[in-house]
């Protein structure tokens, strides 16, 4: 592992500093806030900062604040916490799910919902050092090589798919993001903030390199409103998503008014599914409806050689989170 300085931000505006003063130095700086993922970038040299900017200091980032209606969650607020926290799990119990699923209770200890969102992918060529378009190279190796848990969405010139379980629940309650940079101040619609790889082959989300997420806001839960993350793994613990499913519908009886149905494990960003919201919007969820809401899931999708197992997995996963969802 690469040496590396550590430097402590007590507020957002002194790590954007911290980070700014450190490149102007010819020094490569990272945000680490948990570190479960930094860390083994690190050590694995795919990421060699010179600096790592602390974000542990900042005062009551580690709180959920609910004002006006609406609800804020610190961007260091832990996954563990986010999972046991009453309100969360009443008002949006699918983002008390989608953390409540992530990884070990170790990691979920440590790591942050700001980690969490912005974790880089867990591909195996990355990870290992290949030089392909997510290290800045001109080749997508998963592309002819082994895909079996990659995009059968969205995908190229990557193929990679977003690790973030958080992620897909935060599109599906239209929340948004409190982001600081060089620029000052703004707000990022979560549907807004990730970027498929045909945008920006390295990145997977819209944050400068001295940008940090300070906190995630949450619009009023809507009465009626139910919420359900169903997460499907390889093996029982530890790993990400092959494929998962945030729903949250608004019901008036049996009735669903409104719907948002949003992917993980099968796009390089949280995949939302409109014309499956379409299905369910003004409808009586029944097993019937579900089903059908279900096989239109997996429409557009572009399996790879070794991936197409992922297109009955996709529609099964959607029609049970809806009927889960339902009640």
């Amino acid at each position: 592992m690469k040496t590396f300085t550590s430097r402590t931000a007590g507020t957002p505006q002194q790590a954007v500093t911290l980070a700014q003063d450190a490149r102007k130095a010819g020094q490569p700086v990272a945000f680490i806030a948990g570190g479960s993922d930094l860390l083994a970038l690190v050590k694995d040299r795919i990421v060699e900062p010179d600096v790592l900017v602390s974000l542990r200091g900042w005062k009551d980032a580690d709180r959920i604040v609910a004002s006006g209606g609406q609800t804020t969650i610190g961007s260091q607020v832990t996954l563990d916490a986010l999972s046991r926290h009453e309100a969360i799990a009443a008002q949006y119990p699918v983002l008390a799910q989608a953390a409540a699923s992530v990884a070990t209770p170790q990691i979920r200890n440590v790591g942050t919902l700001g980690g969490n969102v912005a974790q880089r992918p867990w591909c195996w060529y990355f990870r290992n050092g290949f030089p392909c378009y997510k290290a800045g190279g001109q080749q997508c190796f998963s592309a002819s090589g082994e895909n079996q848990l990659h995009a059968i969405f969205g995908g190229g010139p990557s193929y990679i798919v977003h690790p973030s379980d958080t992620a897909p629940a935060l599109v599906a309650l239209d929340a948004s993001f409190r982001v600081l940079g060089p620029g000052g101040e703004r707000s990022i619609a979560a549907r807004d903030f990730f970027v498929l790889p045909r945008q920006n082959a390295t990145q997977e989300n819209v944050l400068g390199p001295d940008d940090v997420i300070v906190s995630v806001q949450l619009p009023a839960a809507l009465a009626g409103a139910r919420g359900r993350y169903h997460k499907v793994m390889d093996r029982e613990a530890w790993t990400h998503a092959v494929v998962s499913a945030a729903v949250v519908l608004k019901m008036e009886g049996d009735v669903c008014r409104t719907a948002r149905v949003v992917l993980g494990g099968v796009a390089p960003i949280p995949w939302r599914l409109p014309e499956v919201e379409k299905i369910l919007t003004g409808q009586r969820i029944t097993d019937d409806l579900a089903a059908k809401a279900g096989e239109a899931s997996a429409v557009g999708a572009r399996p790879l050689a070794k991936n197409a197992y992922k297109i009955p997995l996709t529609k099964g996963v959607v029609r049970r989170t809806i009927l889960e969802a339902r009640g």
